[in-house]
């Protein structure tokens, strides 16, 4: 168990899973106003915000689970281009006062995710390490 690439894929996908689904779990109890208002200001219909559940709720716990894990990390990986282009596109080249880049925690996130949807659950996971979707 030491060296082991199924070990290795449960600890990114808890680790990924757990905290994008923190941040859902904010949206669902305090709603999704502030990112329905942002689509606004793009001119994009606010009920598109509802789609963040999706990124941040469904895909997190598919993640998790290991359950279709590919298409849940998929639904990370889009949610994490909507956000970072709805919210973040001015700190793109940007560094904190620590030196390091300011979209760090959504980089992490959506190449967390990426690297999933490529590699797949692994074997400790709800759905196994076959299918097309995990």
């Amino acid at each position: 168990m030491i060296k082991s690439d199924d070990t290795g894929k449960l600890v990114l996908r808890l680790s990924l899973g757990i905290l994008v689904l923190l941040h859902g779990i904010m949206k669902l109890s305090s709603g999704v106003g502030g990112i329905s208002g942002m689509l606004s200001s793009h001119g994009l219909p606010g009920f598109f915000a509802y789609a963040a559940y999706l990124g941040e709720v469904v895909g997190p716990l598919l993640v998790i689970l290991g359950f279709y894990s590919r298409l849940g990390a998929l639904l990370v990986v889009v949610n994490m281009i909507v956000a970072i282009m709805l919210a973040h596109t001015g700190q793109l080249s940007s560094l904190n006062a620590q030196g390091g880049w300011a979209l760090e925690l959504q980089g992490m996130f959506l190449f967390g995710a990426l690297a999933i949807a490529f590699m797949g659950a692994g074997r400790f996971s709800l759905g196994g390490s076959g299918g097309r979707w995990n």
